[in-house]
């Protein structure tokens, strides 16, 4: 059983999924592969404390402020994913990584991946924003890649401080 709720963020209705102790899942209204993880039976209900942990986890995140300890996360999926959304956990707020640096660190800590792979991998991430793939660029700065939609990304990484001088939306049908 999954228990869901919602979020109202200025990015639109944020929804969330719990197993009860962790969260399993945050998704941005219509993106890319929403609640792909889940399966069988789920239940609205928003007095799970890791929900309100998350919630407070994201008030301070889009007013800006201190970021307190993430609520406990349990994104589902393969071991190659699972070690993809570890790395991004190491993002630090405000920088931004490649695909192919992270393809890199895996290859260095003996798993064969490539930037197509990883890139997979993020795009699959079930749980936005708190594991943060919008943090990954595509070699020279273009931004790519976010399934709840580049414009998204940008008022992610924006947010955040990042600089956005060397960052660019690809025009369509341009190689990366």
């Amino acid at each position: 059983m999954a228990f869901l709720t919602q979020y109202d963020s200025p990015l639109g209705v944020l929804h969330l999924a719990s197993d009860g102790k962790a969260v399993i899942g945050l998704w941005i209204e219509g993106q890319k592969y929403f609640a792909a993880t889940l399966d069988g039976d789920t239940q609205a209900r928003a007095d799970i404390p890791v929900f309100q942990q998350a919630a407070v986890w994201l008030d301070a995140y889009f007013a800006g402020k201190a970021l307190p300890e993430l609520p406990a996360l349990a994104p589902q999926g393969s071991p190659f994913r699972q070690a993809v959304w570890k790395l991004l956990l190491e993002i630090p707020y405000g920088q931004t990584t490649t695909y192919g640096k992270l393809a890199r660190r895996l290859r260095e800590s003996g798993i064969a991946a490539s930037a197509q792979a990883v890139g997979g991998a993020v795009g699959h991430n079930p749980i936005s924003i708190l594991i943060p793939c919008h943090r990954v660029v595509g070699t020279g700065g273009s931004l790519t890649g976010y399934a709840g939609g580049v414009e998204k990304k940008r008022f992610l990484l924006e947010l955040e401080g990042v600089d956005m001088t060397g960052l660019h939306v690809p025009k369509k049908g341009t190689a990366l």
